[in-house]
């Protein structure tokens, strides 16, 4: 029975596998998907009025994200290829410690301490091991204290540094840095460029480029200091940094510095110490504690704060040594002694001072006692005698009778490096301060200190001149007089009439023998001081009588050696030369210049119980005024005047020179006992005024009871009479 309704189709195989056919058709597929693709199209597009913006913004981003990290990968490359660069070129550490172009000098004073410094001080290397803890502490604290956590670069302190230059108005790159210690360094090491004398105007020019701040230098810094972080570790960074760091006064490292201001080496330095040198840092120059030490201490003050706060120092610590800055040690507090150490730097080879590219130490003569006397006595006068707002000038040589120079002062500013030096500078014209050298040509040649002379009018013709007739300071004549009284007094005819009897030739020679190098006057007027000379040359040639009549050559240097040398390069002994007037001749005119402070123009010298000789002198005009004596130990002499020539008001060389002369002369023998001068002691001297003089300074009324050793009338009336037969047809 077959079934009914419509038929079923018959079940093959093959029609079962065929429907996967369909499946496997492409474009059947892709056609279905394209409507789906534009409707994700239209549901990104912008919808609204901030659609438009907003896709801007995003695709902005996108586009800067893109170029960020595709630029930042290549500028790290560059900076990582830099840094391997620099890292590459980089001495070894040795190498970097000593950065100075040229050469140190340190100054001793006769007792080998040192007083003063010259060129580029360097101390002993140093390490962070070796240094002060409290040096290396305060260092860190004040300056990096993420020192030991960056890499070189300290971003905060960057952004700070552009936060604060902003607000003080400043740009941004201008004022504070926000340096790190190892962009510090970098800075040192001028970025690895060393100095080339034949590239840079000077060594200033130079160190000007190294410390520009422009945004360039700013990036090679930043680059370098990397490089520094990639060769060395923190501690030998650090190293570098204390042993080439500048701390004023040509110190260069912390260890120059610890000698410089407290005469100790940098292992020794207590926090007090530390702080004070760390603080100099920023400002060398500000805060240096010989600049000003009430401000180094507060500028201390502050860095013991910071070790505090950093954890360096307990609070009892900073307590005690806030109370108890550091103090300068005696001879930086001193700064003693700078034109004498200037003398000394410019009376020796260049290669060896100013120009030396090695380390060089100088012994000299220096008495700094004496110094200290010297610089307090001008101060003294000055403060007490002269008018406020005056600009006179002053300058004063100590030396021994050998010319061994004790102390120099070569102007009222004493605390000098460099300044102008009166005492070694000024040619000024002697005035009678000269006339000694007349009355030795003399007393070498016969005559003697108890002969007399008339004191005259008197006048000289000088060919191509005309008559010349020289005047007494007082415009007085005094008649016949001995040449003890004329020295004495100062008087200008005898001196004149002596040296044209003995002859102005045999005057030059003397004076020119005993140290006096200037240019002498030709004419008559050389007897009264018409010729220039220096403080330190007079002041020598008056040594030179002292002595018994021997030269002496001032001198200041007695060794001079190079650092890590053991023997010297260069001695001197002592400054005496050659003869030049006897010594019989010699002690004869120290006693006539005895009489020159005992009875004379020098009598505001005199010191009670002190043998003292000494002359004043005192020029046209009063122009220039001068007081050079002696004791048994010392000769000192004493200028005052203006640099223009201004003449003096109401001074002479008897007057403030001379006190000046004794107030530094008090102080010098002060610890002294006192010494009899090597001079004649006759038993009387000649008259002064109708009184006789004995040489312990007893006066004795009139002539009757004249003590044995002196003239009678008559023996004056003919030596007077054969003064006038000599002036006219000489000494024969």
């Amino acid at each position: 029975m077959s079934p009914t309704g419509p038929k079923r189709p018959k079940l093959v195989a093959d029609k079962r596998y065929s429907k996967t056919k369909p499946a496997a058709k492409k474009p059947a597929r892709r056609k279905s998907r394209k409507p789906a693709t534009k409707r994700t199209a239209r549901t990104n597009r912008p919808k609204g009025i901030l659609g438009w913006p907003m896709f801007l913004i995003g695709w902005v981003v996108r586009l800067i994200w893109r170029l960020t990290w595709k630029s930042a990968a290549v500028v790290t490359l560059i900076v990582a290829a830099a840094v391997f660069y620099f890292a590459s070129t980089i001495p070894d550490l040795n190498a970097l410690l000593d950065g100075r172009a040229k050469g140190s000098v340190t100054i001793l004073d006769r007792y080998s301490a040192v007083y003063a410094w010259r060129g580029d001080q360097r101390g002993r290397t140093i390490t962070t091991e070796t240094v002060s803890p409290y040096l290396r502490d305060a260092v860190v604290a004040s300056e990096d204290k993420r020192f030991y956590g960056h890499l070189g670069l300290s971003p905060r302190g960057i952004a700070s540094a552009i936060r604060i230059n902003l607000s003080e108005g400043r740009g941004p790159l201008s004022g504070h840095g926000g340096s790190t210690l190892t962009q510090q360094v970098a800075k040192l090491l001028c970025l690895g460029v060393p100095f080339d004398p034949d590239q840079w105007k000077n060594e200033a020019a130079y160190e000007a480029d190294c410390r520009q701040g422009s945004l360039r230098r700013k990036i090679k810094e930043a680059v370098y200091a990397l490089a520094l972080e990639t060769k060395f570790s923190k501690d030998e960074i650090l190293t570098i940094y204390l042993n080439r760091a500048y701390l004023g006064a040509g110190s260069h490292g912390f260890d120059a510095a610890a000698q410089r201001y407290f005469a100790i080496p940098a292992s020794d330095l207590n926090p007090a110490q530390a702080a004070m040198l760390a603080g100099m840092l920023p400002k060398p120059s500000v805060y240096a504690p010989t600049a000003n030490l009430e401000r180094s201490q507060d500028r201390a003050a502050t860095v013991l704060r910071l070790m505090n706060e950093q954890g360096y120092l307990s609070d009892a610590e900073t307590a005690k040594y806030q109370s108890n800055p550091a103090t300068l040690s005696n001879a930086a507090k001193a700064q003693a002694g700078g034109y004498f150490a200037d003398w000394i730097m410019g009376d020796l080879p260049a290669f060896l001072t100013r120009k030396t590219t090695e380390d060089v130490i100088i012994k000299t003569t220096l008495d700094p006692r004496i110094q200290t006397a010297a610089e307090e006595a001008m101060a003294e006068i000055f403060a007490t005698k002269v008018s406020d707002g005056s600009k006179a000038e002053a300058a004063i040589v100590v030396m021994s009778s050998d010319g061994a120079v004790r102390g120099m002062v070569g102007g009222r500013e004493t605390k000098v490096t460099g300044a102008f030096n009166r005492a070694t500078q000024a040619k000024r014209q002697t005035g009678s301060a000269f006339k000694p050298f007349v009355y030795a040509a003399a007393l070498d040649m016969g005559y003697r200190w108890d002969d007399f002379i008339v004191d005259e009018p008197y006048c000289v013709n000088i060919a191509g001149s005309g008559e010349w007739c020289p005047k007494n300071y007082t415009r007085k004549h005094y008649g016949t007089v001995s040449l003890t009284e004329a020295l004495a007094r100062s008087l200008n005819i005898p001196a004149v009439k002596v040296a044209e009897d003995v002859g102005l030739e045999a005057v030059r020679s003397v004076a020119s023998m005993f140290g006096i190098e200037s240019d002498l006057a030709a004419g008559p007027a050389l007897a009264l001081g018409a010729s220039e000379s220096t403080l330190l040359e007079t002041t020598g040639a008056f040594a030179g009588i002292l002595n018994g009549g021997s030269a002496v050559i001032p001198y200041g240097l007695t060794e001079l050696s190079l650092v890590g040398e053991s023997d010297p390069l260069m001695t001197q002994t002592g400054g005496i030369g050659e003869r030049v007037i006897s010594q019989q001749a010699a002690q004869q005119l120290v006693y006539m210049m005895s009489r020159v402070i005992e009875a004379g123009t020098g009598s505001r010298a005199k010191i009670d119980g002190l043998e003292i000789a000494g002359k004043t002198g005192t020029t046209n005009s009063a122009r220039d005024a001068w007081f050079i004596g002696f004791t048994a130990e010392y000769v000192m002499g004493v200028w005052m005047g203006y640099d223009d020539n201004t003449p003096l008001k109401g001074v002479t060389g008897g007057g403030l020179p001379a006190e000046m002369w004794r107030e530094a002369m008090v102080r010098i023998q002060s610890e002294l006992v006192p010494t009899p001068l090597p001079m004649i002691r006759p038993g009387s001297a000649p008259q002064f005024n109708g009184q006789v003089i004995t040489s312990d300074g007893r006066v004795i009324q009139g002539q009757g009871n004249r003590p044995q050793g002196g003239q009678n009338v008559g023996q004056a009336v003919e030596d007077a009479l054969i003064g006038v037969l000599r002036s006219i047809f000489g000494k024969n």
